[in-house]
């Protein structure tokens, strides 16, 4: 019979990350998240175009980091 998903999903779970990993994820996270509010604030002021293209950025930074790139 074959395994089924969830028991090989709570092995990789189990097994834990290495912490280089877990603390690059986070920081891409942080990055992301200053750039949104800087470009918030950019926007604000007046700036939308360039506001517009850092939560852009920000978007790309957060859809890279949860595909796993």
């Amino acid at each position: 019979m074959a395994e089924d998903d969830f028991g090989r999903w709570e092995r990789e779970l189990r097994s834990g990350a290495p912490e280089e990993e877990a603390s690059g994820g986070r920081g891409m996270v942080l990055v992301a998240g200053v750039i949104a509010v800087v470009c918030a604030a950019a926007i604000a002021r007046g700036a939308v175009p360039l506001g517009a293209a850092g939560l852009v950025l920000s978007s790309i930074i957060l859809l890279l980091w949860r595909a796993g790139m």
